[in-house]
């Protein structure tokens, strides 16, 4: 369900300088890839009923991006609003290999997580192929997530309407893979963020973060 954001004041922000340039770009996204190590994440996962990898990395995924304000803020009408949480959209597939989008509500709890984020899967991919998008508007209080499984990747790109002052960061998972010798397992994971609202700093701290959180056995 969509949530109220608030205000930032961009008088007293110290980001207002930077926002004021980026935005005024005709192209203000950056992308960055990296690979993150995953293996004490799954192992996680398969103590709990009906998680699945790809559940489990989402739940870490935004987890992380709720811990940073940055990731939380959009862009609208030309002001900055912060949302107190985002949850996430992300791609499926219906069985005739046709695009659908399901949403992915966050939850500390990662039991709840599981069971609401496989109902919405299910529903997303039982969905009418003629209605990829819906006459609602889209929701700001997102990011949003694809998951390309067939391949490991060292740099993504996202579509985007330019000029439109979308900032919902976009992220693309890949194929994890094993490190010969050692048992763990990378995957990469792309981000594109809109520079007005962060930096390559932001994004850095987010990675470790991440990398953080997926650690955790």
């Amino acid at each position: 369900m969509p949530r109220s954001p608030r205000l930032i004041d961009l008088n007293s922000w110290p980001r207002r300088h930077s926002f004021e340039f980026f935005r005024q770009l005709n192209q203000p996204y950056f992308s960055l890839c990296t690979r993150v190590e995953l293996s004490g994440l799954l192992a996680r996962a398969k103590a709990q009923a009906e998680a699945t990898p790809f559940l489990a990395y989402h739940h870490a995924l935004l987890a992380t991006a709720n811990e940073f304000a940055c990731f939380r803020q959009r862009i609208v009408d030309g002001q900055v609003i912060e949302y107190a949480q985002v949850d996430a959209s992300t791609t499926v597939l219906r069985s005739d290999e046709s695009l659908a989008f399901a949403d992915l509500a966050y939850h500390a709890d990662f039991g709840r997580f599981v069971r609401e984020a496989r109902a919405s899967l299910a529903a997303a991919r039982a969905s009418d192929p003629d209605a990829i998008v819906s006459n609602k508007l889209p929701r700001q209080d997102m990011i949003h997530t694809t998951v390309i499984p067939w391949l490991s990747f060292s740099s993504f790109s996202h579509p985007r309407q330019l000029g439109s002052g979308d900032a919902i960061p976009k992220f693309a998972l890949g194929r994890y893979e094993p490190e010969p010798g050692s048992g763990r397992l990378w995957m990469p994971v792309h981000v594109e963020v809109h520079h007005a609202l962060m930096d390559g700093l932001h994004v850095g701290r987010f990675f470790a973060a991440l990398q953080a959180r997926m650690s955790q056995g």
